[in-house]
């Protein structure tokens, strides 16, 4: 199943959310803010992955992030909600 890496208190993480999950789209959502076991693990995945070397020069956090099954990463929510629409 697909990970959602978001947190509460981002609008843009809620609102995707929101859209998911009226779409039905299955997913397992990772508040990275509710534990310090769930930071670490986003943590490692944007320090490990080139996909975010953009959003980490850009001095943004990463979130809304999805990581796919196939172990893809997407950091464009409308491009994921899009394609959940067809």
């Amino acid at each position: 199943m697909m990970k959602f890496y978001g947190t509460m208190v981002c609008p843009d993480c809620v609102k995707t959310r929101e859209a998911l999950n009226a779409a039905g789209v299955l997913f397992d959502y990772v508040d990275i803010t509710v534990s310090t076991a769930n930071m670490k693990e986003f943590l490692h995945l944007r320090d490990t992955r080139k996909e975010f070397d953009a959003v980490k020069k850009a001095g943004s956090i990463g979130v809304p992030c999805f990581l796919k099954e196939d172990g893809s990463v997407i950091l464009d929510s409308r491009t994921l909600l899009e394609a959940a629409q067809r």
